[in-house]
């Protein structure tokens, strides 16, 4: 049995009023654009950052130019505890009866959390929502919406199986193809965790973000015990998030794809039936390791090129 984490969540808040919860950790400049661009929010809001122990002066930063604003709260960390850890710190200082988690290098518009909060009200069973989430040229990003990532989605997707999932339903990989003209919301197994818009009471039913993970994971953790709770997961095609992706992460690439691995072994231990299988549980792990040995040299070098720049 695996224990998640236990953060005390408690459930009466602010109705009408968005939590909005930012973790960073050596997150750059893109920080503060992201929280100016919140702060110019239409609906009701608070911000609560949570530094895992930033080294890079931009807390610092925010503090000084925030420090008589009564919407912004900064909460740091003495040690990184990692991003499950840093949100569910968040969300038990939180006010509002929704949290909105969002990466830092992510940019929403005026309206975002207004219109968030319109389709929740449409949709009384969804517990979760996710957005299209973009990068800085307009591309989407893939993990916007996803299937569940059993054994044999993931490698229909590895090996480019899932290419002929129009075909072949079998075939179909994690990733799902998002909709170019989709209005509406859609239920789905999983949404990216750049941005997850989460009704307080369910994220406190299921005692929040599994604190096993380090980084990597926790969002697909998070939306499966949602789905588990009773509740949905929903993609809403037509809203859409600007995600400039910092350089951050690629200044510590061997790090960040260590723990990535190590979520995803954690996830597939979890939750996917073919871990019941000793033989296959031991295929999964050397597959899963046996990448990230194999990648090594290109982590490597990426992060070599980041930290030379």
């Amino acid at each position: 049995m695996i224990a998640t984490g236990s953060p005390v969540v408690p459930t009466k808040a602010i109705a009408g009023l968005a939590s909005v919860i930012v973790v960073t950790a050596n997150s750059g400049q893109l920080t503060r654009k992201c929280i100016d661009r919140v702060l110019a929010s239409t609906d009701p809001f608070e911000i609560i950052i949570v530094d895992n122990a930033s080294t890079d002066g931009i807390i610092e930063s925010l503090q000084r130019a925030h420090a008589d604003d009564p919407r912004v709260r900064i909460e740091r960390n003495s040690v990184n505890l990692g991003f499950g850890a840093a949100c569910n710190r968040g969300a038990r200082l939180a006010s509002g009866d929704a949290l909105l988690f969002l990466n830092p290098d992510c940019l929403p518009d005026s309206d975002t959390l207004f219109r968030l909060r319109s389709v929740a009200a449409d949709h009384p069973r969804a517990g979760l929502l996710g957005v299209t989430v973009e990068d800085a040229q307009g591309q989407v990003d893939r993990a916007s919406c996803r299937r569940e990532p059993t054994l044999w989605r993931a490698i229909c997707s590895m090996t480019g199986l899932s290419r002929f999932e129009a075909r072949f339903s079998s075939l179909a990989g994690v990733d799902m193809q998002v909709g170019a003209h989709e209005q509406d919301a859609c239920r789905v197994d999983a949404v990216s965790g750049a941005c997850m818009f989460v009704d307080r009471r369910v994220f406190a039913a299921i005692s929040g973000f599994d604190e096993g993970y380090f980084l990597h994971c926790e969002d697909l953790d998070l939306c499966r015990r949602v789905r588990d709770a009773g509740h949905e997961v929903l993609f809403v095609a037509s809203i859409r998030l600007r995600h400039e992706q910092g350089s951050s992460s690629h200044r510590r690439s061997i790090f960040v794809a260590r723990h990535k691995h190590r979520g995803m072994w954690r996830y597939f231990r979890k939750f996917d039936p073919a871990a019941r299988n000793p033989l296959l549980r031991g295929i999964v792990w050397c597959g899963i390791w046996g990448h990230f040995m194999l990648m090594l040299p290109v982590y490597a070098l990426r992060q070599q090129r980041s930290r030379g720049r």
